[in-house]
């Protein structure tokens, strides 16, 4: 690798996580710079890949590590999407790729994706239909179950809802025109829990236990972190999940149903991870900027794009 490697953290505030990605990179002789996605451009003119970066004006990066793709509407999602595929048609790594967060951002693909792989998780419908998703709610309380009903686009716990009968069911404009379902999974006994597992290069490194007042334990709705060993079983889930999305690095959500089984709730392609590090004594970003250069940036011709 060389050491005059330079890459692009791509967020629209570097925070605490750029910041600790960048030092980790620093200490690998590898130098970083923050932009943010929607600041980056399509110019056929500007140079003959046709992609404008910050800070790259005469140069694409060595290398990619997304942090963020901030909300926006569907034209400017696309672009900022479509720029990362752009990226990478001219060899460039993007961490994690364009199409493996496409297939985390979007829910209802990761459920029929873990589903088509025979990984555990909840029973789960998306439709744009309200007349079906109050079928579905109506048929689902009837047989005694509760349905959690997620933003399709979604992270940290924001917009969930808790349904228990047909006139909970919101209109659609409140759930941006989608119903995606999910079968609520009650913990064994009293334990109202669930487990954030860390994969990086197709390895679980760490986990935490996250616990709420209520229902939801997102440490961004106030959970707590408590540490946990990181069993075979959670690893060898967790490892399965992300490798059926394709996903460099994730942070993967699961929760035991009353039987105490794992089941895989979600997975999150740009995951933060304050909440893990203050629990566990792997360095998360050292592991994440290690894991990009070996894999990345140690190809040789890269420099020379």
């Amino acid at each position: 690798m060389s050491a005059a490697a330079r890459v692009a953290i791509l967020t629209d505030e570097p925070g605490w996580h750029g910041r600790r990605l960048a030092r980790a990179l620093l200490a690998l002789g590898i130098e970083s710079t923050f932009a943010s996605l929607s600041d980056c451009r399509v110019d056929l003119e500007a140079n003959r890949w046709g992609i404008v970066v910050p800070g790259f004006e005469h140069a694409l990066p060595d290398g990619v590590l997304v942090r963020e793709i901030a909300k926006g509407s569907f034209e400017q999602v696309t672009l900022r999407l479509g720029l990362l595929h752009a990226l990478a048609e001219w060899q460039v790594p993007v961490y994690n790729s364009a199409r493996a967060i496409e297939r985390t951002v979007d829910k209802s693909m990761t459920s029929m994706l873990l589903r088509k792989a025979g990984l555990a998780t909840p029973a789960t419908w998306a439709s744009e239909r309200e007349t079906q998703a109050r079928a579905t709610l109506v048929r689902e309380t009837a047989r005694g179950n509760r349905l959690v009903l997620k933003p399709l686009f979604g992270s940290q716990g924001k917009g969930l809802r808790l349904l228990a009968g047909g006139d909970d069911l919101p209109a659609a404009g409140e759930c941006n025109g989608v119903y995606y379902l999910q079968r609520f999974v009650a913990a064994p006994g009293s334990e109202a829990c669930d487990y954030r597992a860390f994969v990086i290069g197709g390895e679980a490194i760490a986990a935490m236990v996250r616990r709420g007042a209520g229902w939801i334990h997102n440490v961004a709705q106030g959970g707590r972190c408590e540490a946990a060993a990181l069993d075979p079983e959670m690893a060898r889930l967790a490892e399965r999940a992300v490798a059926v999305i394709g996903m460099d690095y994730a942070g993967v959500d699961l929760m035991r149903d009353r039987d105490g089984a794992l089941v895989v709730i979600e997975i999150n392609g740009i995951p933060a991870w304050r909440g893990l590090q203050s629990v566990t004594e792997v360095d998360i970003a050292a592991r994440l900027a290690q894991d990009f250069a070996c894999r990345y940036l140690s190809r040789p011709g890269l420099a020379a794009l």
